[in-house]
């Protein structure tokens, strides 16, 4: 047999090449991880429509409480709480005040303390304030400390018309829109003593405690009689 013939039966003989076999890719996701990946973005779907809910909700309050503070509101202030008027000035006019810069003839401090059915009112801060301008009668802060901090000596203030700046009617039987009757009175005192008549007229004086309260008379209720002013108040 020649030898071609050899070589060609030994070729025959021989086993046939087989492909080989692919590696398995290691970078693929495999079913799990592909469930796994589809829970996390749905996680993060869920996540991110929770922060927008919160965020939206604390959007809403914080317009409710602007809408609140400084919306349209009865032309007696309607019922408490009595934030400051958005517009401060036709209210320092009422009172027959002006602004200005801040007086120095005097400087003196008088407390306000407002019930209304056993639960305390805040006096806001800033009644009588214009940017950085005020009326001679005014608030800072909503401690219920009064300032009184005139361009002439002996101006006499009255309780009255730091309500009409604070754009919250007072008289002898009503405060805001809430009004004396129906077995609900308006009660007004100074210092811890009863003061009849009309509380609006009452002159504010240094370091006095003004007391109003409204609702149905309590007897085991006791406004304040005093107030611990802060040592340069």
């Amino acid at each position: 047999m020649s030898p071609e013939a050899i070589h060609q039966q030994q070729r025959l003989a021989e086993p046939p090449e087989t492909a080989p076999e692919p590696h398995p890719d290691l970078t693929a996701p495999t079913g799990d991880q592909d469930a796994g990946a589809a829970h996390r973005r749905r996680g993060a779907r869920v996540l991110v429509a929770a922060l927008a809910a919160v965020a939206l909700a604390a959007g809403g309050v914080a317009v409710f409480q602007y809408v609140g503070a400084h919306g349209p509101r009865p032309a007696d202030g309607g019922t408490p709480p009595w934030p400051i008027p958005a517009d401060p000035l036709p209210g320092i006019r009422a009172a027959g005040l002006t602004h200005g810069p801040m007086g120095h003839a005097e400087h003196y401090h008088a407390h306000l303390s407002v019930f209304v059915d056993g639960d305390k009112v805040e006096v806001p801060a800033d009644i009588g304030i214009v940017d950085e301008e005020m009326s001679p009668l005014h608030t800072h802060d909503d401690r219920g400390v009064i300032h009184v901090e005139p361009h002439t000596k002996g101006e006499v203030f009255t309780l009255g018309q730091l309500f009409k700046q604070w754009g919250v009617t007072l008289s002898a039987s009503q405060i805001g829109s809430l009004k004396a009757g129906a077995g609900r009175t308006l009660t007004a005192e100074v210092n811890g003593v009863p003061v009849t008549g009309d509380p609006a007229a009452i002159v504010v004086k240094a370091h006095e405690q003004i007391s109003l309260v409204y609702g149905k008379p309590d007897p085991s209720f006791k406004a304040p009689a005093s107030f611990t002013f802060k040592p340069d108040e």
